[in-house]
């Protein structure tokens, strides 16, 4: 990869073909398949379905529909117009779709993923609330065929286009490996560092050294940067996003600098937040004030990041198929307070994995961002074949 005098080269001078997917390929739809299917049949085969964590792997099975090389996509959800690159044996299930290339076609499946990550989410319909990409649509999106005459050059330049962004997604990847490594071990400290045996410090109840937030805030004072909502709360202790959502009216919780924020639906989401700004939130979020000099208020922090907290937490929920935290169990919860000089000692360990694991700004989560910008521009300069007006969505 040298740069762009590299792209240029590469595809100057280069005929394209525009031509729709359904010229190039099969499509067709997966099967259902119940819960009881995959107990009963229970095997060593990948099913994929319209998730996208595991790959959209939900399960596997003792058979398969498919083995070879494809291109699939989520037909419906939230994670509709999805694209996934397949190969080896498996099965889909009936909110997925799969695209079987045709012999007579110089297409590579690789190329093909590469610009469906571009152009399938175009073809979304949201109607009726549930955003659909169904096989009549995917038909109908244009494909661009470099020298369309000449087979053998067409693939060549595809396969070059996807090793350059192959090479981009491996560095993606192992960022992304490396990140969780550090993770398990910033866990593996927190754990190490937050174990005391009864009567080797002193315990205390949350509530004994925190309340929660009784002072109010005024929606005139709240933006996207610091109105805090459960949604835009990061799971596993990742801190938090700016919000999509700022209310127009009323007041809310307030919450101060270097107040504890948690998640309080769903607990086992491990949203947890250490404000760094004055702002407000709502119902769904608790906010927790230190009250007592005793504790550093960062090592309480740390205290309620520990996964201990949270299997704690998620033994006292109220309801079951939208748990939330029982704000009076959680008060309950017995702090271990050592020396403060050992307080800071272990704030000053586990903050540095938590700038590596977490920081947007300095951490590997910064790195990451970076790479997948580098990725997107490539990628959209690659595939900056000139598009005729019939081909536009």
């Amino acid at each position: 990869m040298s740069g762009l005098s590299y792209l240029e080269k590469l595809l100057d001078g280069v005929e394209v073909e525009w031509e729709t997917l359904d010229k190039l390929a099969l499509l067709r739809r997966g099967r259902v398949m119940s819960k009881g299917y995959f107990v009963d049949n229970i095997g060593d085969y990948p099913v994929y379905s319209s998730q996208t964590a595991n790959n959209g792997m939900i399960g596997s099975i003792d058979t398969f529909d498919f083995d070879g090389e494809f291109v699939s996509w989520t037909t419906d959800g939230a994670n509709a117009g999805t694209v996934f690159y397949r190969t080896g044996k498996f099965s889909i299930t009936n909110v997925c779709g799969l695209i079987n290339i045709k012999d007579s076609s110089p297409l590579n499946y690789k190329y093909l993923f590469y610009w469906l990550t571009i152009e399938a989410k175009k073809y979304v319909y949201s109607g009726m609330g549930n955003p659909k990409l169904m096989s009549h649509q995917v038909a109908k999106i244009p494909v661009p065929i470099p020298c369309p005459t000449n087979p053998e050059k067409s693939l060549a330049i595809q396969s070059e286009i996807v090793r350059i962004l192959d090479a981009f997604t491996a560095l993606t990847n192992e960022l992304t490996n490396e990140l969780k490594l550090r993770q398990k071990q910033y866990n593996y400290y927190r754990e190490q560092l937050l174990s005391f045996k009864e009567g080797e410090v002193e315990w205390t109840e949350l509530g004994e050294i925190a309340e929660y937030s009784k002072t109010r805030i005024s929606f005139e004072q709240l933006d996207e940067t610091n109105y805090v909502g459960v949604d835009n709360l990061l799971q596993n202790c990742a801190g938090k996003t700016q919000s999509n959502y700022v209310p127009k009216s009323g007041n809310f919780t307030e919450f101060r600098e270097k107040d504890i924020l948690i998640g309080n639906i769903r607990p086992y989401l491990r949203k947890i937040w250490q404000a760094d700004c004055v702002g407000g939130t709502n119902g769904d979020v608790l906010v927790i004030r230190c009250n007592n000099n005793s504790i550093s208020v960062r090592y309480l922090y740390q205290v309620l990041a520990d996964g201990n907290f949270f299997e704690y937490n998620m033994k006292c929920v109220k309801g079951a198929k939208m748990p939330r935290g029982n704000k009076e169990a959680i008060l309950k919860y017995r702090i271990p307070i050592p020396p403060f000089n050992e307080q800071i000692r272990i704030i000053t360990i586990l903050d540095k994995f938590d700038t590596l694991t977490n920081s947007i700004s300095e951490g590997l989560p910064r790195e990451i961002e970076l790479r997948k910008k580098q990725y997107e521009h490539y990628r959209n300069l690659l595939f900056s074949f000139p598009k005729p007006v019939s081909a536009d969505n």
